[in-house]
């Protein structure tokens, strides 16, 4: 998992719970890094699952709770890093399309060896986007906050229905509809 997921979940940690929960949870486990990351590094995916358990321990909130509010803050990341990929969109769905094909093999181009997560989409009329996630590391609820800041991001308000294809979240299915105004 690339470094810049650990540096910035690092520091989503500290701006709401405070540096002395960074490191608690950095010093309660045995990390293989030893808790230093680097933004360009990569490191093992078992760290994050020990780091998101331990901040879930200390602060009593759900795991999904966390991810969900993690990937939220993510979105901020990838905007103020990358805004050409949100600028050149003029919708959300148009966004969330793009992900798989575009930005996904833009991300592959800078980070090779990064290990990304897959999305099937597909409209279901103009007001419904079928997002299918799949990923070994079941984080769904990290690519829930995502998406929610991206309809943020574009002004648009939509419901989200959403249901796990395979029991252990590797494959998660996001029906998103927009909602359509009654005039």
């Amino acid at each position: 998992m690339k470094g810049i997921v650990f540096t910035e979940f690092l520091e989503m940690v500290e701006q709401k719970f405070g540096y002395e929960t960074v490191d608690h949870i950095l010093s309660e486990k045995e990390l293989e890094s030893g808790g230093a990351y680097t933004a360009v590094g990569t490191y093992n995916y078992s760290e994050m699952v020990q780091l998101i358990v331990g901040l879930s321990k200390k602060t009593g909130l759900e795991i999904s709770v966390l991810l969900y509010e993690y990937g939220k803050y993510f979105f901020d990341v990838l905007y103020g890093s990358y805004p050409q990929f949100f600028d050149a969109m003029d919708e959300p769905f148009n966004f969330l399309e793009s992900i798989e094909h575009h930005i996904h093999v833009e991300v592959r181009k800078l980070y090779p060896d990064a290990e990304l997560p897959s999305f099937e989409t597909e409209r279901i009329g103009e007001d419904v986007l079928k997002m299918i996630y799949h990923s070994e590391r079941k984080m769904s609820d990290f690519a829930e906050g995502l998406i929610i800041r991206t309809l943020d991001h574009y002004k648009t308000e939509c419901t989200i229905e959403k249901k796990n294809i395979v029991e252990d979240g590797s494959s998660v299915q996001f029906l998103i509809r927009k909602k359509v105004s009654e005039n």
